[in-house]
């Protein structure tokens, strides 16, 4: 029995998680910032929408008013053509990339491109979101403009609430409702409508605006590139300055153990670290001088070269180290 009960209690659990889950995806944070996004897309739209119906007045004058309807349908569908054209400009990717970013919430922000189409690829993907951006943001943004004072009328029952409801059950007998109750379900059915579209091209996203397989393959030999930058630059790092500091320990080292047997060696072990020092400070200067360039593999090695090898037998002579040289000629 408790086994049961516990059963049920964590039924229960998941039930409510699953419907704040739900509340969340169609009133939270995520579904607002969704909603203005489609917002923007239907915003975008009304220039083409616009357009399309003042051609479509033209050539069709004097329209009765049952064809008003059928006339905005038309408009709408030619309207998207024109939007797609106009994706095309490279721009386009860009800034549309940016807004899915903000307010999208489309997967990772790093898989949405952020600069322009470079290749007719990118930019047709770029007109297919475009397209489908600014359709659902006509669909939602139509729907939130005259939906909500419609529903706001019916739940607070203003004047002609009753007459639309008589209507309705004329139409559709057997669905008996009242004012309030088509008035939810208007609110409830734009919500739904602003979620499933917002999800669909928050999906669609990383797809349509995300980078293509040629922009792919060039970041990653950049980041190959700068990699390798960062590896020369601390091989070079170790090579000089790490090799100038173990000197210098060294030489002091053997400077404060003769300091008084031997006064003369301890001051030409000083002489020697004052040296070191100055020569690892140019070594530095030159290594984040490679950080400076723009193209640090143009530039000269940093660290010591086979010039400085007599300085360093004499560094390692100074710290009492015997060492015999056989140079060839022509070094």
């Amino acid at each position: 029995m408790i086994t049961g009960v516990g059963m049920r209690l964590r039924r229960t659990g998941e039930v409510g998680v699953r419907l704040r889950r739900a509340a969340g995806a169609s009133v939270g944070r995520r579904a607002r910032l969704r909603w203005v996004h489609l917002v923007l897309g239907g915003a975008l739209l009304m220039p083409y929408w616009m357009l399309s119906v003042v051609l479509y007045g033209a050539l069709n004058p004097n329209q009765p008013p049952g064809r008003q309807l059928l006339l905005y349908v038309l408009s709408l569908l030619t309207s998207l053509p024109m939007a797609a054209v106009t994706a095309l400009v490279p721009m386009v990717r860009g800034l549309e990339g940016a807004a899915a970013r903000a307010l999208c919430s489309a997967a990772r922000p790093e898989e949405l491109a952020t600069g322009p189409a470079r290749s007719w690829g990118a930019r047709w993907r770029t007109a297919l979101w475009y397209v489908l951006h600014v359709l659902f943001g006509g669909v939602v943004a139509g729907m939130t403009l005259a939906g909500t004072p419609f529903a706001v009328v019916l739940v607070c029952g203003f004047a002609g609430t009753r007459e639309f409801v008589r209507m309705w059950e004329r139409h559709f007998p057997g669905w008996l409702v009242t004012g309030p109750a088509l008035g939810l379900g208007v609110l409830l059915l734009i919500v739904g409508t602003n979620a499933v579209c917002g999800a669909l091209l928050a999906r669609w996203a990383p797809a349509l605006l995300g980078p293509t397989p040629e922009e792919r393959v060039a970041a990653a030999e950049r980041r190959a590139t700068v990699l390798a930058q960062r590896n020369r630059l601390a091989r070079e790092l170790h090579d000089s300055v790490g090799h100038a500091l173990s000197a210098v320990g060294i030489q002091a080292s053997a400077a404060a153990r003769v300091l008084r047997s031997n006064p003369d060696f301890a001051a030409e072990a000083l002489a020697a670290i004052e040296e070191t020092a100055r020569a690892a400070v140019a070594e530095l200067d030159a290594v984040l001088g490679l950080l400076r360039e723009e193209d640090p593999e143009a530039a000269g090695p940093a660290g010591p070269t086979l010039a400085g090898l007599d300085d360093l037998l004499r560094q390692l002579g100074r710290a009492g180290v015997a060492v015999d040289a056989e140079l060839a000629p022509g070094l």
